[in-house]
């Protein structure tokens, strides 16, 4: 009788253990979550490796550095010789024109386009381009989502979305992700925007603000 009584105790607790991890499984499947958490326990070195210049770049330029992680999460996977179909280069997936803004505003003496496979260099460049789309569109109700689309699909796109509404002063995120007619471009800025949630909720870089603050990238030369 005592026997029996184990047994079924027993199988009551690996019903319960296997109930438990199923739905574990769901939950993180549902939550869009599975797919990164598995990535980034097979590869946490490479996916943590850029921190400190993340943080360094994005206090630089007024960008929260955890959306910046994001980018780069959603754009390489942390892989700094990435090259894209279009000539996009390194970390942030950098175009030559985009360099060439920064180099002008940047006033950097010495450039050349093999420096964007430097993580440093492409970090810096690629956060001051979105600090620079965050700042243009600081006056919607949220700059992100169009920063996003900026960095994306370029503000020419972004400013014909806009006008598409016929009320430019009352449009809005939400009329952003609706004006939208480019299906990876929403895909794009949705995915960003998961992520970036992810790392501020579990506090990515709360850990490294009192880090203090990094010299300015000094001009090639």
């Amino acid at each position: 009788m005592i026997r029996s009584v184990r047994v079924g105790v027993l199988v009551a607790l690996c019903v319960a253990a296997c109930l438990s991890l199923v739905a574990g499984y769901y939950y993180i499947r549902g939550s869009a979550m599975r797919d990164y958490l598995v990535q980034e326990f097979v590869f946490g070195e490479r996916f943590a490796r850029y921190d400190s210049l993340i943080a360094q770049a994005g206090a630089r330029h007024g960008v929260n550095p955890a959306l910046v992680k994001a980018v780069i999460w959603r754009e390489t996977r942390f892989q700094p010789q990435m090259q894209g179909n279009h000539g996009e280069r390194g970390l942030m997936q950098i175009t030559e024109v985009a360099a060439a803004d920064w180099v002008k505003a940047e006033k950097v003496e010495t450039f050349v386009p093999t420096d964007l496979f430097d993580p440093k260099t492409n970090i810096e460049i690629g956060t001051w381009y979105l600090g620079r789309a965050m700042k243009h569109w600081a006056h919607k109700d949220d700059p992100i989502p169009f920063a996003l689309s900026e960095y994306n699909a370029g503000r020419t796109r972004v400013k014909r979305w806009e006008k598409s509404s016929g009320d430019i002063s009352e449009f809005t995120a939400e009329d952003l992700r609706g004006a939208m007619d480019f299906p990876l471009t929403k895909q794009y800025v949705a995915s960003i925007i998961e992520r970036y949630g992810h790392y501020l909720k579990r506090g990515e870089f709360s850990k490294k603000s009192s880090e203090s603050a990094s010299p300015t990238i000094p001009s090639k030369g």
